[in-house]
């Protein structure tokens, strides 16, 4: 039977709980125990999937087809463990499965209310999986107070009182803010957050304190005073150069120490973090820079691309040089040249996106990459945009274009090189789609396989020609012009089993110059480097050491 970690948040949202729960996975994961962790989100969207990157930052798709908050991917990439369906949950998918249940008449004409028939489906949920792992992290998004958010404090109460007593602590994050004007650091914030919890009838065992520097011995006893909780369990979490210190300064701090503790786990295993001392040391002690673009549409909030970041950071640390990304605006150079833009970067990458807006900044992208020899990773869209860009300034197609841009106008404008995606091949059976269906959902998403040809630049890369990789995507390169395509240089690398879906596409003629349809970034670790960001700092690298 697994024991529970529940992470609430209080004071102001964006503190880091979910940096803080993979950092703790990964502790414990150091100390030889299996763990898993979770994500449960009060808001009323089913899933991200239709939320605006503005609103949420990236979404994160899992090998099973779900798409999930970004905290996912920190999961992920500290831990190792693929995030399954059953890992992300959100008030509006709790709701639906209700509601459907009340339709179909499952509860038997009783009246349908938040308490028990939500929170049980809420607890329900908590506990698929419980005799898989030795531990279950459970992070609630927003802060305690929310009024979206008390159902699933609620249903967490209640689960720890159904579980056998010491089987489920609650981990508490806050804000200690300090006051320059008086100099002060101030504990009164997170004494009203433990309050609130407390009326709810959570008292936290262990608190994370997020502050700018050290918390002092008095301010720390303070704290375990007024939110009765033992001074050693009181962790402060300092703002870190590299959220990959994060394990490492939370096990200075005893973070995973105070968890077993609490669980009364003693002698605990020593932990092994000899992992994460690499990680740390590939970071600090880098041995060159490379600059590399990210050209995309949502750049200014820099989560709309969390997981690409992290892992061109991770493939410096496998070549030992440190990434400076800078964002560029594809939007700032559709009607001009975008040399002035892009000159003076060792690599450009073109991430993916929808919707027509910024698209020809990013085929200008591709066509300076490819003319100018710069090597280029486009993902998704970005691997669209390359074909485009090669159909019209390579093969003559002048009026090639995506059927996307022209579902959005209304109106018929381009030669759909790109098309909707209307069947695929899921497992054993076959996947359909139209045009209007609901935008939730519908497309193809999850882990697909693809088979690489033998001696492209990609197969060196990956070290074979078998791959699967996962998707987000209702728009493809349609196959029927490949041939053309081919014939003016580009090559289609990578393609689906079935050999009808393209999914990956490059210049054999170019240093380094590769479109996937896939988005390899979700695959990638900071101790397991996915190889095409790898391959592609590595190319960024010999760049930077020729000019």
């Amino acid at each position: 039977m697994a024991r529970y970690i529940f992470i609430t948040g209080g004071v102001v949202s964006s503190l880091g709980k979910g940096l803080a729960s993979a950092a703790l996975g990964a502790l414990l994961q150091a100390r030889g125990f299996s763990v898993r962790l979770r994500k449960l989100d009060p808001y009323l969207n089913v899933d991200p999937g239709t939320m605006s990157p503005f609103e949420h930052g990236e979404v994160f798709v899992t090998d099973d087809g779900a798409e999930t908050d970004l905290d996912l991917g920190h999961y992920e990439r500290f831990t190792g463990v693929a995030a399954r369906n059953t890992d992300s949950i959100s008030s509006g998918r709790v709701y639906s499965t209700v509601l459907e249940k009340e339709r179909r008449g499952d509860y038997l004409g009783k009246t349908i209310q938040v308490i028990p028939h939500v929170t049980n489906e809420i607890k329900d949920f908590i506990n698929v999986g419980d005799d898989e792992v030795d531990f279950m992290l459970c992070e609630i998004g927003g802060t305690v107070g929310d009024i979206e958010g008390l159902p699933f404090f609620e249903a967490i109460r209640q689960f720890s009182q159904d579980k056998p007593r010491g089987q489920c602590i609650f981990m508490h994050l806050t804000l200690l803010p300090f006051i320059k004007a008086s100099g002060e650091l101030k504990t009164k914030p997170t004494q009203h957050s433990v309050k609130e919890l407390r009326s709810i009838g959570i008292a936290p065992d262990i608190l994370v304190c997020r502050s700018e520097g050290p918390i002092p011995k008095k301010e720390r006893e303070k704290l375990a005073l007024f939110c009765n909780v033992r001074p050693e369990s009181v962790i402060a979490a300092q703002d870190l150069s590299t959220i990959y210190d994060a394990p490492l300064a939370y096990h200075r701090e005893g973070m995973d120490q105070a968890v077993l503790d609490a669980f009364q786990i003693s002698p605990a295993p020593k932990p092994d973090l000899s992992k994460w001392e690499d990680v740390s040391d590939r970071i600090h002690n880098a041995e060159g820079e490379v600059k590399v673009a990210i050209v995309g549409k949502y750049v200014q909030l820099e989560d709309a691309y969390k997981s690409i970041a992290e892992a061109l950071t991770h493939g410096g640390m496998a070549n030992r040089v440190r990434v400076k990304i800078e964002w560029v605006d594809a939007e700032l150079f559709e009607n001009k040249d975008p040399a002035p833009y892009l000159e003076g970067f060792h690599a450009i990458l073109v991430p993916g996106g929808f919707g027509e807006r910024g698209t020809e900044g990013k085929i200008k992208a591709a066509e300076f990459a490819r003319t100018r020899k710069v090597p280029y990773l486009g993902i998704c869209l970005g691997m669209q945009m390359a074909v485009i860009e090669a159909a019209r300034n390579v093969a003559g197609m002048t009026t090639a274009g995506s059927e996307e841009f022209d579902h959005e106008a209304g109106k018929k404008r381009f030669e759909p090189v790109v098309y909707h995606l209307k069947e695929w091949v899921q497992g054993n059976h076959k996947v359909e789609r139209k045009v209007g269906d609901d935008k939730g959902g519908t497309m193809r998403l999850g882990a697909y396989d693809a088979v690489l040809s033998e001696g492209s630049r990609v197969a060196d890369a990956y070290g074979t020609t078998s791959i699967d990789e996962r998707h987000r995507h209702r728009y493809e390169v349609d196959v029927k012009y490949r041939e053309q395509l081919e014939k003016a240089g580009l090559k289609f690398s990578g393609m689906s089993p079935d050999g009808k879906l393209p999914e990956i596409v490059e210049w054999p003629d170019h240093p380094w110059f590769i479109g996937v349809q896939f988005h390899p970034e979700l695959k990638s670790k900071p101790f397991e480097p996915h190889p095409l960001f790898e391959d592609f700092v590595r190319a960024a690298t010999e760049v930077s050491r020729l000019v």
